[in-house]
Formats: C-alpha cells, sequence, structure tokens
C-alpha cells in the first residue's frame, strides 16, 4: 500500500494566493484576516468558509485569459463584446 499525497482544499488560503495574480493578494488577505478573527466567535465560523469560497471564484476569474481585457471593455462600455444575460442563461439552462 503507498501513501498518496494529501490534496489540498482548493479553498485554503495558499491555493488562493498561488492562484491569484499578485495584485490582489493584499485585499484578499485582509478580508481572510478580517473572518478569521471573525471564525473565533463559533457562530460566525461560516464566514471563513464564505470569504474563502468567493475568493476562489475570484481567484479563478482574475487569473483567467482575458480577464482584464474584458474588465476593461466594460470600463469603455464596449456592450457589443459581451454576452446577454439572458444568452448566457439560455446557454447555462
Amino acid at each position: 500500500m503507498t501513501v498518496q499525497p494529501m490534496q489540498r482544499s482548493p479553498e485554503d488560503p495558499g491555493e488562493i494566493l498561488r492562484l491569484m495574480p499578485t495584485r490582489w493578494h493584499e485585499q484578499f488577505l485582509a478580508e481572510y484576516r478580517s473572518a478569521l478573527d471573525a471564525a473565533r466567535d463559533v457562530s460566525r465560523f461560516q464566514e471563513l468558509r464564505d470569504v474563502l469560497k468567493l475568493w476562489r471564484m475570484r481567484a479563478v476569474a482574475y487569473s483567467g485569459p482575458g480577464f482584464e481585457e474584458a474588465i476593461q471593455a466594460a470600463r469603455d462600455d464596449r456592450s457589443e463584446e459581451f454576452v446577454s444575460a439572458e444568452q448566457s442563461t439560455y446557454w447555462i439552462g
């Protein structure tokens, strides 16, 4: 029997930092530390999990190809470069 290495959770803070572009690290760490402090109260533990889940999704988006270009297009109001919400819902459903 061989020992398999433990896989890290996708919501592991280290994994989130590894995936995410450096410019977002400071904001992530500030929100993570705040949620970590809140989690000391057992009734607020879910806040930590929520922050990690949200930042995992952000890290995937922020590191995706074309993300910066899409953000700039949105800022420039170049809506013709985007799919409407109705179309995206159709594709998903």
